[in-house]
């Protein structure tokens, strides 16, 4: 089965951003200083975040020694709501926030008589969730914010059961892989019943109950992933071509050859970029389960899709010989039609590829007397 990356999703809401009334304040003046030396001058850092806990990334921070009316120096907020200053003169100052978009006369926050220490660093944050800021918002702010903060409060503990999850669907993946199928039937089982319209997780149980050979509750599985998927706004090709293909190998392996067929079919129709494969799959599993006019049918198509992979020409030469005849008056070995062009092809692609020995023998004995009769392998 292709390997897939795929991972379930889920974004936290958009967060509130109030103002409140403030001292006047003038647009900020570039930082600048005229110190004579470092002992005359401290620095300055915090962290700015708005009511909901979220970083603000275009904070202005403002040092003012008249009241928060004329900045004298000017700091601005990174992608992670931290700033920092230096070259700040020693002093008392009053340190205001404001946005791009916080009107004149107002501020969205400010602390009065912060000193700057010569030769020191001042912490100075802005944390707009704490309980003294909230009291003056509206009560219409208010209402606003405990709305948000319960939304993202249930999306924070969705992305945690999704984190979860997600954990659970790789480790499933690796133990399909390394056939521990119980293993990755037991985890599946009790993810899909936690969450169970997460298409990912029907994909890897069926594949799962495939390998254990319950086969029933595979296609149940397989089905179901193919359902939820197609319901999708987006559905996911490739996903749905995994699905189709682990359905077509069940249905095989249980001598439904039409649904087998049709499964394989909707598998590449889905995802067309690796209908090659999908065709070679089933090949392989009509070949597997002698299906040898359903395994021409298969090879074929999947030389339609790819005239350059080796395997379908084998498969299909295995298939065609089967039906060699030996002529009664020569006793030779008579091969079907297309069966030496199948083989050769496949000599020609793959000279030495793992059944080129094979080949050239069966190819040898082809139009001499009968000795044996070849069965693939």
């Amino acid at each position: 089965m292709m390997k897939t990356k795929l991972w379930l999703t889920a974004a936290l809401a958009a967060t509130v951003m109030v103002a409140l009334p403030g001292m006047a304040q003038q647009t900020a003046a570039p930082a600048a200083t005229t110190a004579t030396t470092a002992a005359k001058v401290g620095s300055i850092h915090g962290h700015v975040n708005d009511p909901t806990g979220a970083a603000i990334t275009d904070g202005i921070i403002g040092l003012s020694t008249d009241g928060g009316q004329t900045s004298e120096y000017t700091f601005h907020t990174d992608s992670n709501g931290d700033y920092k200053g230096a070259n700040i003169k020693a002093g008392t100052y009053t340190v205001t926030l404001r946005e791009p978009n916080t009107p004149k006369g107002k501020v969205l926050d400010e602390f009065q008589n912060v000193k700057v220490v010569a030769g020191q660093d001042t912490a100075q944050d802005f944390d707009l969730s704490r309980a003294d800021y909230v009291k003056k918002l509206s009560p219409e702010q208010q209402k606003q914010l405990a709305k948000v903060k319960a939304e993202n409060a249930k999306i924070l503990k969705q992305n945690s059961v999704i984190k979860n999850l997600n954990a659970d669907l790789k480790q499933a993946r690796q133990d399909n892989q390394t056939k521990n199928y119980a293993a990755a039937d037991a985890l599946m089982t009790k993810d899909t019943a936690q969450m169970p319209d997460a298409y990912l997780l029907w994909v890897e149980l069926g594949v799962a109950q495939k390998g254990e050979k319950k086969y029933d509750d595979a296609i149940t599985s397989l089905n179901k992933a193919i359902t939820l998927d197609k319901a999708e706004k987006k559905p996911n090709q490739q996903v749905m071509g995994i699905a189709e293909d682990a359905l077509g190998e069940v249905y095989g392996d249980t001598g439904k050859v039409a649904e087998s067929q049709a499964a394989y079919d909707a598998a590449a129709a889905a995802d067309p970029s690796n209908a090659s494969m999908f065709y070679q799959n089933e090949a392989i599993v009509m070949n597997r389960n002698n299906q040898g006019d359903a395994t021409v049918a298969a090879a074929d198509k999947a030389i339609a899709a790819d005239p350059k992979a080796p395997i379908p020409y084998y498969l299909k030469g295995q298939a065609l010989i089967q039906k060699a005849t030996v002529d009664p008056k020569t006793q030779k070995i008579i091969a079907p039609p297309g069966c030496v062009e199948a083989y050769q092809k496949y000599l020609e692609l793959a000279p030495n590829g793992p059944f080129a020995g094979e080949v050239k023998g069966i190819l040898a004995s082809i139009g001499q007397k009968q000795q044996k009769v070849y069965r693939h392998r």
